[in-house]
């Protein structure tokens, strides 16, 4: 199988026939009539039996995807269930379709300028090779990661005798791949304690969104049934414990805070203290981002820290650093910076949406050896998304990887008819 249609296997709704409605719905016949929950005469009908609807046990009502022929949407309507590869099927077409609409600005850059380099250039040569590591090096790819990429690339078109620059296509996508997942798959996970009370240290500098990235992670643990606190440890930026506070009444969560000023390591012992009463499962920690003051950073986040893995062996169990994607390099520049003054094992890139050089998630990946946990793919609460490395690729180049599979088919079905004749 072609890696353009591994991908699209994996995030495209495949097309069903027809009837493919009548097999995965066999429940049509349940009824439809509106609820009122004041009165107690309303029944629903299944299978043409009256049913008393206040009297069904809990555990009867399901809700689930139901599959359509462009792909999955919600009935919640609906009682029946579906297998677990099904909803992984879902999972994976949602989450490719997140990519998908949060990459547009990037994939229209990466995917005009790839085809206008394919069209100028036809034969695979060192003229073309120049040009695509110009046009990588734009994409703020990084310059060392650039130059890997594209030795890996002159290798491999020895190795497959590639002499069309357009046979290259599927081999650029799938090597920018390689670069992401060349180490330790288990370094992108997030160090969640299960049982215990995890803590999160989130770093970062003022207005790349870390802020909001604390709010959308508590919204994220909360709705898979933890119970998330916040400390607002950020506490000389004017106005930063009320946004974190306005952040928490949101989503919902408690936030631990003092008055402006005070000691950011006082507000993560109140704080532990206060998690560890209540039976938190989860803590995510703000702190100050004053990175043009390195020595007194370090010296505040040394003591934070020593605070926090006195109260919880262990702690904290992630750091993880913000950095805004629309900066470009400069995000590249303050990773390292940070990685200076602490122990950074994850990055949140944000504002992924609003960037057309999506290509820095792999200079961070691959100049830095941090693993990007998350990325921000819009506005709302559940776009802050867990970074896969295929997603990602798919986001890129998703026109060029559905062009490319049909064109693939179309040839399939030529062949066969010829050999059929």
């Amino acid at each position: 199988m072609s890696f353009f249609k591994k991908l699209k296997d994996r995030f495209v709704a495949k097309e069903e026939p027809k009837n493919l409605q009548d097999d995965l719905q066999p429940l049509d016949d349940i009824g439809t009539q509106d609820i009122d929950p004041q009165s107690e005469s309303q029944t629903k009908t299944y299978d043409h039996k009256p049913v008393d609807v206040f009297e069904q046990p809990q555990h009867e009502t399901k809700s689930a995807p139901k599959k359509q022929s462009n792909g999955w949407e919600f009935d919640f309507e609906d009682d029946d269930l579906i297998s677990i590869e099904e909803f992984e099927e879902w999972e994976s077409q949602q989450l490719g379709a997140k990519f998908r609409e949060g990459l547009e600005k990037s994939r229209e850059n990466f995917q005009n300028k790839l085809n206008d380099l394919l069209a100028m250039y036809r034969t695979v040569d060192e003229d073309f090779f120049e040009a695509l590591e110009e046009m990588l090096i734009q994409a703020d790819v990084g310059f060392n990661t650039v130059m890997e990429l594209v030795e890996s690339l002159r290798m491999e078109a020895k190795r497959q005798n590639i002499t069309e620059t357009a046979d290259l296509r599927e081999v650029i996508v799938e090597k920018i791949v390689e670069i992401y997942e060349q180490e330790d798959d288990e370094l992108q996970k997030m160090n969640i304690q299960e049982g215990e009370l995890t803590v999160i240290l989130m770093v970062g500098v003022n207005g790349v969104g870390k802020t909001t990235t604390i709010g959308k992670l508590a919204h994220r643990y909360k709705a898979q049934g933890k119970q998330v606190m916040l400390a607002a440890g950020d506490t000389f930026r004017a106005g930063a414990i009320e946004q974190l506070q306005v952040w928490g009444d949101r989503v919902g969560v408690e936030v631990i805070k003092q008055k402006e000023g005070s000691d950011p390591a006082a507000v993560m012992y109140d704080a532990v203290n206060a998690a560890k009463n209540r039976g938190a499962d989860i803590l995510i920690c703000d702190t100050a981002g004053r990175l043009q003051n390195k020595a007194n950073l370090m010296t505040e986040l040394e003591k934070v820290k020593k605070v926090l893995s006195k109260a919880v062996p262990g702690a904290p169990h992630e750091v993880l650093l913000a950095l805004d994607a629309t900066t470009g390099q400069n995000a590249l520049v303050q990773a390292k910076a940070f990685k200076e003054v602490t122990d950074v094992s994850g990055i949140v890139l944000t504002k992924l949406d609003g960037t057309a050089k999506g290509g820095i998630v792999l200079a961070i990946r691959n100049e830095l050896h941090i693993p990007v946990k998350f990325v921000g793919l819009g506005e709302k609460l559940d776009d802050l998304q867990p970074f896969d490395a295929e997603s990602y690729v798919y986001g890129l180049f998703a026109d060029m990887i559905e062009q490319s599979t049909e064109e693939e088919n179309k040839a399939t079905e030529v062949l066969k008819d010829v050999r059929d004749e």
